[in-house]
């Protein structure tokens, strides 16, 4: 690819909702006779749903003011440097995060709430892309200030880091068309599939759950007996196309903008929150005893103020998985045994 701008065409906003709640919510398929977009043209993908996404590096971010309360907040060295340095993943796909067509920069949700939270903090924003299971350590080696990367927040992991909330954690099962996967809604619904998950997530973790609850009750298990392990969405798609995959559980962003732009090849057959059977959020992750946490929150509750927030989600079609205020280091899912 070129680093030249790739611009969908403009659909208005309204269509956004309806076609991606459809995918979402339904697993529906949207009528069209036009061949599925390739699964790595994102600009194409994006005029499929109604979104207007630049694949360029130059991103022409939506943009917050500073907040002074926020600011207040910061720790000294924090403020003193003037730079916020964020990691962020970029193996996934649109609309969280991903690469631009220099194929370095990463662009998406994600790094539009990273761009957020710095302009109220009043500091440059410093993106490192990282690879996600590598999160934990960017933060414990303070290589980095925060993390945001679609990481839930958990008990267990509130020992270690703090967390400023700002979108609900909505889980998808994605399917083939040509398979024959109807629905996914409970755990007797996966008993004998081939089914895969990205390893070291939380729905890695209910994946497995939904697995021991069907051997406890004399069901199949997933076939294979345990999951297959895919890294990015892009390989798993693939392993959906050629068969070798009954269904992938993942971020429901993800899969709904797949499925959404891609109907002939496929679909989103149930949706869960990533909490299950409990709820989840997701949120900027920052390093415990850092005190950063606090500001980071502030800088959140202004952008939900000023709108700006919403501006982020509407523009990447994620509207239905706003919250409606940002808490610092919320209710989150409880350790397992």
């Amino acid at each position: 690819m070129t680093a030249t701008t790739r611009r969908a065409r403009l659909v208005t906003a309204l269509a956004v909702v309806p076609l991606l709640a459809l995918a979402a919510c339904a697993g529906a398929q949207a009528g069209t006779d036009d061949a599925a977009a390739p699964l790595d043209d994102t600009s194409a993908k994006a005029e499929a749903v109604g979104l207007e996404i630049s694949t360029s590096p130059e991103q022409n971010r939506v943009r917050s003011t500073e907040a002074a309360d926020a600011i207040a907040l910061l720790p000294a060295a924090i403020a003193e440097r003037g730079v916020l340095k964020v990691a962020t993943s970029a193996g996934g796909s649109a609309p969280l995060t991903f690469l631009a067509d220099d194929e370095k920069t990463p662009i998406g949700n994600e790094t539009d709430i990273a761009q957020l939270v710095a302009d109220a903090l009043g500091l440059e924003l410093q993106l490192e892309v990282r690879a996600w299971a590598d999160w934990p350590l960017a933060l414990q080696s303070q290589d980095v200030d925060a993390v945001i990367s679609n990481v839930t927040v958990t008990e267990e992991r509130k020992e270690l880091y703090d967390f400023s909330s700002y979108r609900n954690d909505q889980l998808g099962w994605i399917v083939g068309t040509d398979g024959d996967v109807e629905s996914i809604t409970e755990p007797a619904d996966i008993a004998g599939l081939k089914v895969a998950v990205g390893s070291g997530t939380n729905q890695e973790k209910i994946l497995l759950a939904w697995n021991e609850e069907n051997i406890a009750k004399g069901l199949d298990p997933i076939d294979g007996g345990e999951p297959e392990y895919f890294e990015n969405l892009s390989d798993a798609l693939l392993a959906l196309q050629s068969g070798r995959l009954d269904a992938y559980v993942g971020p429901n962003a993800s899969l709904a903008f797949t499925a959404a732009s891609s109907p002939q090849d496929f679909r989103v057959a149930g949706t869960l929150n990533g909490g299950w059977p409990l709820t989840a959020q997701i949120a900027v992750a920052t390093l415990k005893g850092t005190d950063l946490a606090p500001a980071v929150t502030a800088a959140l509750e202004h952008v939900f103020e000023d709108g700006t927030y919403a501006q982020v989600l509407e523009r990447w079609g994620l509207q239905d998985e706003s919250i409606d205020k940002p808490e610092t280091n919320p209710p989150g899912l409880p350790k397992t045994s």
